[in-house]
């Protein structure tokens, strides 16, 4: 059975996983990063945004409005983040915020069940241009949607396939798989997690945590980054469902897509 191990990763090297431990470091190699991605072009992913803790770990997200960041919940178990919007070199944000862990909110479920690793920031205005812009989320029409066989993309400053962190955004092109299939890697997927496939060595992997999937058709953000197996090669990688928290978003944000 494959292990599955969370993706968020300190820049001393250690990643933070309940199951297992992957190792990373920077590098300056762009082959084999998300892992066996290509290198974004500036503007491609406008979104995503790389997130430094106050821990010493490092993440993603994704904006869903002038002042909110979607991400994972185990990217804020810190006392602060730092965010970089704006461009594709890690942590050299075009604008940059530091915000404290008071404007953190985590989901309840987080921490008391699989499937709830999911969280939202409070941030500073940001205004959107062709390098910072916001994603949709899916429609409440959609939260029945299990998105089965989308194409989608996902975007990230994590590891390479040597267990380094990349240094330009990586982006991979995968297709979402039923639970049922992701379960044959790993045992059990909550309903609220979803997968893409590993076809072609393609994974997420330790310091993309948190980061988005975005459908390619009608780009709207379907999973959040939490997970993959271990080495980063060998199974499917894991996404927290945002169509299954919509309530609990709108009622912490004020968003909604009807």
């Amino acid at each position: 059975m494959v292990i599955k191990v969370l993706l968020l990763v300190l820049l001393v090297a250690t990643a933070c996983a309940h199951r297992n431990r992957n190792r990373t470091a920077h590098h300056d190699d762009l082959k084999d990063i998300i892992v066996n991605g290509y290198p974004a072009y500036e503007g491609k992913a406008p979104y995503t945004v790389g997130l430094r803790l106050s821990n010493g770990a490092v993440g993603g997200g994704s904006i869903i409005a002038n002042t909110w960041v979607l991400t994972a919940a185990h990217c804020l178990t810190t006392d602060s983040v730092t965010i970089h919007y704006g461009s594709n070199l890690a942590w050299n944000g075009k604008i940059q915020h530091t915000v404290n862990k008071d404007k953190f909110i985590l989901h309840p479920g987080f921490g008391n069940s699989a499937g709830h690793d999911i969280g939202l920031i409070k941030t500073p205005y940001v205004g959107f241009t062709n390098l910072i812009n916001k994603v949709a989320l899916p429609k409440f029409s959609q939260q029945r949607e299990r998105f089965e066989n989308w194409w989608c993309v996902a975007c990230g400053w994590g590891g390479l396939g040597n267990g380094k962190l990349a240094d330009w955004l990586q982006c991979m092109d995968v297709q979402i798989i039923s639970n049922g299939e992701c379960e044959r890697s790993y045992g059990s997927v909550a309903s609220t997690d979803m997968c893409t496939r590993a076809a072609d060595g393609k994974s997420v992997c330790g310091g993309d945590s948190g980061g988005a999937l975005v459908t390619h058709d009608n780009a709207i953000q379907v999973g959040v980054i939490v997970f993959a197996s271990s080495g980063c090669k060998s199974g499917p990688s894991g996404y927290t469902r945002v169509s299954d928290h919509l309530d609990w978003i709108r009622e912490k944000s004020g968003i909604a897509y009807y």
